[in-house]
Parts: structure tokens; C-alpha cells; sequence
């Protein structure tokens, strides 16, 4: 696999397209970061060909860590993957832009390869873009000049999403070059794509809409699904433009994705456990005993239909 190199002006060009998993934190009974564990998620992701790691976000359960926590998660992602794809990570939780200021200047110094910026910490979803404005320049004022700059339209607590205006509006300060985007909206994706001179890379996060905005332009996906069958999606990215079996993948991805809905991050921990990974299922955002036995079933049967979708595909 190839080794990447970070260097500014690599990173600006080299931004890899592709499938950026947004990664889940696994607990021990005791509700500390399982490490181990992690250290073998980790492999799984690259065995499974993804093009970077998005660590410490909302999949993550980056609200109900301390911020040691999210630090020492950063550091351990990026020294684990070792150059061989690039992490990125967000982790500001803070309120007071002060506060987030010591966050982000903690986290940038963990070896990872680009931070990413929670839109609604910028600004809530009822302050104007002049405030999100003001807020991005402070922190250019503070962040080390050297790391690539990311945008996070995070749904939790709020989410704020980034209108086409603002996103060239940071584009143009040349320090950010990927937006995770949540709108699943097409139109605002067009939009935001016609915005931009092509240095800021927009990624979906949303299964329904991704074979189509791959048509528009979209540089990859990143999104929760992506912590249960990346191989699957890393084929449609392959094949979405050359393959008449793109479509039929594409709407599998889609129908599989509605499990998200049901007592994820659980769920996903219990299908890295049947992948053969050494997971519990303890969680910080829910409580993993209300996973029912029809929920284990039902990830249980998408794993199975996903994988004869892989042996037709992508191993055939």
C-alpha cells in the first residue's frame, strides 16, 4: 500500500478521494478507551483499502470524552495507521471559543495529518455567517499555520451547515481543504461545488445521495456506514462512473445505511465483533443492553447480504 507523505504542500494536492470512515471508539467494561481493540480497528480500516481515518468525531463519541481522552485518541490513530493512509481528527467541544482554542491547539499536536473544524462550534445555527466569519479568523490567528484545515457540519447538538458563500469564504484563506458535508441535499452540494475553485474537497456523508453527487463532483464518502462494510464502498467509488452494477450497489449502500438509525454506535461495534475483532459493545453515548436480539439479526442479516454483494463485486 502506498505511504503517504504530509507535508504542506503535499497534503494540498494529495488529499486523497475516496472513503474516509468516521471511527468508533471501543470501550472496555469499564468504559475506558480500549485500546487493543482500537489498535485492531484500525487495521481493519486500511486492510479494507479506505483512503483516510476521520478520528475523534461524533461516531467517535467525541462529546463524552475529556479532552486528554480525545488528544490521546488522535495520537494513538495517527501513530498506529504510520503514514500509510492520512488522519485527520476534530474533538472542540467547548462553548467559549477560548476554550476551543486550547482544544484544537492540543489536538493538531497529536501527528495527525489535518484538523477538522465542528460548524456549529464556529457558529450556532441562529448567528449569522459575519459571526461564523469572525470566530474562523481568530482561530487562523491561533491554529498552527502548517496543518490543513478541515469542516465538520456535525448534527450534534445542533447541526449548522455551511452555506456555498461561507465555504469559498474559508476556501480563500487557502487553510482548508475538506468539508465532511451532512446536508444530503444535492442541490446544496451542486451548490457548494459550483462555489469552490476546486482546493477545498467536499465528501458525502450520506448513502441515498452519494452515487449522484458522485456525478457532480463529490471527492468521497465519509460517513457512518463506512464501520461496516468500507469494501462495498470502496468499489461503488471505483466503479460509480464505469459499471452498470454501480446503481445496484449504490442502492444497497442505501438501504443498508437506515440500520444507522437504530442504536449505532452499538450495532457497528457488534459488526466489527462479527468481522472477528475483539469488541465489546460498552458505549458512553447509549446504553448497549436496550440492543435487542432483532437488532443483532438485522445486523447480522445486512452483513451477509453485503458480503455476497463483495464476492460479486469486488472479489470476483
Amino acid at each position: 500500500m502506498q505511504t503517504f507523505a504530509f507535508e504542506k504542500d503535499i497534503m494540498i494536492n494529495h488529499f486523497p478521494d475516496g472513503v474516509w470512515p468516521t471511527m468508533i471508539t471501543p470501550f472496555t467494561p469499564t468504559y475506558k478507551i480500549d485500546y487493543q481493540s482500537l489498535e485492531h480497528i484500525i487495521e481493519w480500516y486500511i486492510e479494507r483499502h479506505t483512503d483516510g481515518l476521520f478520528a475523534v468525531c461524533q461516531s467517535s463519541e467525541m462529546w463524552h470524552l475529556s479532552l486528554a481522552e480525545r488528544v490521546h485518541l488522535a495520537r494513538f490513530v495517527a501513530e498506529k495507521a504510520n503514514g500509510r493512509v492520512p488522519v485527520i481528527a476534530s474533538g472542540h467541544t467547548g462553548e467559549r471559543l477560548a476554550d476551543q482554542i486550547v482544544e484544537l491547539d492540543q489536538i493538531a499536536d497529536t501527528g495527525i495529518q489535518g484538523l477538522v473544524l465542528v460548524t456549529n462550534r464556529l457558529a450556532t445555527p441562529k448567528e449569522n455567517d459575519d459571526h461564523f466569519k469572525k470566530n474562523v479568523d481568530i482561530l487562523l490567528q491561533h491554529l498552527p499555520p502548517e496543518i490543513p484545515l478541515g469542516l465538520y457540519e456535525c448534527p450534534y447538538p445542533k447541526k449548522r451547515l455551511i452555506s456555498p458563500e461561507l465555504l469559498r469564504f474559508c476556501e480563500d484563506t487557502q487553510r482548508f481543504y475538506f468539508l465532511k458535508d451532512t446536508s444530503c441535499d444535492l442541490d446544496m452540494m451542486r451548490a457548494k461545488l459550483d462555489a469552490l475553485s476546486g482546493r477545498l474537497k467536499i465528501y458525502n456523508a450520506n448513502a441515498a445521495t452519494l452515487h449522484a453527487s458522485y456525478k457532480l463532483g463529490i471527492s468521497g464518502y465519509s460517513g457512518v456506514m463506512a464501520n461496516f462494510h468500507p469494501t462495498l464502498y470502496r468499489w461503488h467509488f471505483e466503479n460509480f462512473a464505469h459499471s452498470a452494477a454501480a446503481e445496484e450497489v449504490a442502492e444497497l449502500l442505501c438501504i443498508a445505511s437506515l440500520i444507522e438509525r437504530q442504536n449505532y454506535p452499538v450495532n457497528a461495534k457488534y459488526h466489527m465483533h462479527l468481522e472477528g475483532i475483539d469488541i465489546g459493545l460498552y458505549t458512553r453515548a447509549r446504553d448497549y443492553t436496550k440492543f435487542s436480539p432483532a437488532q443483532q439479526l438485522e445486523v447480522e442479516q445486512m452483513r451477509s447480504l453485503v458480503n455476497r454483494f463483495c464476492e460479486r463485486f469486488c472479489f470476483s
